[in-house]
């Protein structure tokens, strides 16, 4: 038996609606997890490139560390765009960095010093990662908005 052409058969079973948390709420906590992976990364450079400040190559300070920092300063501020999402995510990263660098720049009471003011590799550190993060907060606020394509 055929049926006319002006028939149609309706599905019986309908399609159930996804399973798991709604998308809105996915959306955020991925968010909040991208925010929190950025601060922690930005503490982890900044103790690795205090770490690699005072690295020499024959009895000669390198500045590995302060190319070090602007190039992951530039990583860091473009991941943290995009995984959070807005504009302002630049400073996830850049505040503990900072505040690791003050840290940093400060003596202990035993005498203990991170980063001495003889120490050019260190001083070249904090001024090109501090442009670097400048910059490219800078670029945020200068960036057209979002189009609902994008």
């Amino acid at each position: 038996m055929t049926l006319p052409a002006s028939m149609t058969v309706l599905d019986d079973q309908a399609t159930p609606p996804p399973a798991g948390p709604p998308p809105r709420l996915l959306d955020l906590g991925l968010r909040v997890v991208g925010a929190i992976v950025v601060v922690l990364a930005g503490v982890l450079t900044g103790v690795l490139e205090l770490l690699l400040a005072t690295v020499r190559v024959g009895g000669q300070l390198i500045g590995v560390s302060a190319v070090l920092a602007v190039g992951a300063n530039i990583v860091l501020s473009w991941f943290a765009y995009e995984a959070v999402g807005r504009r302002w995510a630049v400073a996830l990263p850049a505040v503990p960095w900072f505040a690791l660098m003050a840290v940093a720049a400060i003596r202990t009471t035993e005498g203990d010093l991170l980063l001495s003011g003889d120490n050019w590799v260190g001083l070249a550190m904090i001024v090109a990662g501090a442009m670097t993060f400048a910059v490219m907060g800078f670029r945020q606020i200068l960036a057209p908005p979002a189009t609902l394509g994008d």
